[in-house]
């Protein structure tokens, strides 16, 4: 199982990195599309889509191995045109010791307007290189870290993110409060690494492993992390404490990354701390890179994270567009990217899921969503008939769209469908009216709709499997990872059109071009608004096809789940970045 499950993982990784170099081919791409060490290749160029449109000339700029090959840049070669179209053209020979193309176009010969991608450049891997490429080191600086202290969608990322770069052949570590709420069975070979003083207190600094990352766990004998939780305990001021004490371990141990990496308004001090005190250290060449992962929470934190930093990302390309003229963001929109959240395909992986009764991938998916689906029909007492069931996992929150929760649940069970949610409330009086829910429609609907008000992450696994649809109708998403699992488990989303999930999720009906355009086929069902009549829209139409197309349906399972929703495309955005932030 796990040599195929492993081969499976090396043919989609294969596959976005064929969509990774022909997700730019409306501005630019390679003849042969994947470029070998040691040959020649052409560069076709489409001004019309860049803001060289209507220049009389356009120059191609070239180096190798992100600028820095011995031999230096090319001399500006002028481009040709390339048959009757708008493309242009350069050759390139490529060295035998290249393992990375890197270029940018230009209007005229020594100066003018550039397409420089937005300070990113434009980079190609190149293979049979005789040179290896020049590892960076990333040290992320972060509150959460799944499994060993999540509280939400952040520690998630923090590890996938990590282990998808380091998966790449980089360094990548990652420090954290040792709170006295870690889960430490998740933590190998924990033991104590040295001691340091700082901040008038002493720091115990602890290492382990954690999904075959290093971590490093700080833990200040002021008990400031011994509070029973992850966020509530004056947090300004224990976090705070923690950023200044993460750089200082990092000085005093001479690490000297790359990149520092930092999340959210509780690392954001690392940004403004970093400039402060440690940019004119041996730390001198390290550059900071920090992602906002919703802007909802320390928006003034955000904004001075945002003033220092080197490169700032958000979570999705809509969340940044949403989010661009908000004060914090606005002044530093030329550092400011969306790159889209992955999901980790070793833990969520219906071919290695032991939650699950059956373990499936696309070619025998039918079969294996209804052993699911009986599985959990049983589970939960639900009736096991032959009908559509509707699976809600979330955070019960005004962000996350209760109202339409709610209204999407009863148009399931007038639908003839079945309904199972799981989630929890932070807020006692969202919880306690869906406590007084449940009660009313386990009473009404006995047999057809259930309930649980809990976070499981095991019965999560489950749901998502045996579910047909999930429905993630979001007032606000910055990326969302529900519809993301979703698909890799062959359940179809049905998503409000927001931030990440705009996205990820493309419309059956309305977005067969827009998919094209990105390499996809259509993957779900989306509606605007936020009321019942745009839930209706999409919830009917994917019931509907449930009930009349079931063929068509089974085919948009399979599909869904050959698509890649990994880290493979991010962490090579993310890797681009981090090389953008180190030419500064």
């Amino acid at each position: 199982m796990t040599e195929r499950s492993a081969n499976i993982k090396a043919e989609m990784k294969a596959k976005t990195m064929r969509r990774f170099l022909l997700s730019q081919k409306h501005i630019v791409y390679t003849e042969p599309l994947e470029i070998r060490a040691g040959t020649t290749v052409d560069v076709l160029y489409n001004p019309s889509n860049t803001v060289l449109n209507g220049k009389p000339e356009v120059w191609f700029r070239c180096s190798f191995n992100l600028w820095m090959h011995p031999s230096g840049a090319l001399p500006p070669q002028k481009m040709v045109k390339s048959g009757d179209g708008p493309l242009l053209k350069a050759t390139v020979n490529v060295p035998p010791d290249a393992y990375m193309m890197d270029f940018v176009f230009s209007e005229w010969e020594e100066d003018g307007i550039y397409d420089n991608r937005n300070g990113m450049d434009y980079h190609i891997p190149v293979s049979d290189s005789i040179e290896t490429e020049n590892y960076m080191r990333i040290i992320h600086i972060a509150v959460e870290m799944a499994p060993v202290a999540k509280v939400g969608g952040l520690g998630d990322v923090v590890t996938s993110l990590s282990r998808a770069v380091q998966d790449l052949g980089h360094t990548v570590e990652v420090i954290l409060p040792k709170y006295d709420c870690l889960n430490q069975s998740s933590v190998k070979d924990l033991h104590l690494y040295q001691s340091f003083s700082w901040g008038g207190t002493e720091i115990k600094v602890w290492v382990g492993r954690v999904e075959d990352l290093t971590v490093y766990f700080l833990e200040p004998q002021n008990g400031m992390f011994g509070v029973g939780c992850v966020y509530g305990r004056n947090d300004d001021r224990r976090f705070g404490f923690f950023c200044h004490s993460a750089l200082e371990f990092i000085l005093q141990n001479e690490f000297s990354p790359h990149i520092i990496h930092c999340h959210d308004w509780s690392s954001a001090p690392v940004a403004w701390l970093y400039k402060e005190h440690y940019s004119q250290s041996r730390m001198a060449s390290t550059r900071v890179v920090f992602t906002i992962h919703n802007l909802e929470f320390g928006a003034h934190y955000i904004g001075k994270a945002m003033t220092y930093c080197d490169k700032a990302t958000t979570v999705s390309p809509t969340y940044s567009r949403d989010v661009a003229g908000h004060g914090a963001i606005a002044p530093h929109r030329e550092k400011f990217y969306g790159i889209l959240n992955g999901i980790d395909p070793d833990i969520w992986d219906p071919y290695t899921d032991n939650f699950i009764p059956v373990p499936y991938t696309c070619e025998n998916v039918v079969e294996g969503k209804s052993a699911a689906k009986r599985a959990l029909q049983q589970k939960f007492g639900l009736q096991q008939t032959d009908v559509p069931i509707v699976g809600i996992i979330t955070r019960l929150t005004a962000q996350k769209g209760i109202h339409l929760i709610k209204h999407a649940i009863h148009r399931t069970l007038e639908s003839n469908g079945q309904v199972v949610l799981l989630g929890s409330a932070p807020d006692h009086r969202i919880q306690g009216d869906f406590c007084r829910l449940a009660d009313a429609l386990h009473g009404v609907y006995h047999g057809r709709v259930k309930l649980v008000l809990t976070y499981d992450e095991p019965l999560s696994h489950l749901i998502y499997a045996g579910s047909d649809f999930i429905i993630v109708p979001s007032i606000f998403e910055p990326c969302g990872l529900t519809q993301l699992v979703a698909m890799r488990y062959g359940s179809i989303p049905i998503v409000r059109k927001t931030g990440g999930l705009y996205d990820t999720v493309f419309d059956v009906d309305n977005d067969k071009d827009r998919a094209r355009s990105l390499g996809l086929e259509p993957n779900g069902f989306s509606f605007d608004g936020a009321d019942s009549n745009g839930v209706d829209y999409a919830l009917n139409r994917a019931i509907g096809a449930w009930f009349d197309a079931r063929d068509w349906f089974h085919s948009l399972c399979k599909r869904v789940m050959e698509q890649d929703w990994s880290w493979n495309r991010p962490a090579l955005d993310y890797i681009e970045l981090y090389h953008a932030a180190r030419k500064f």
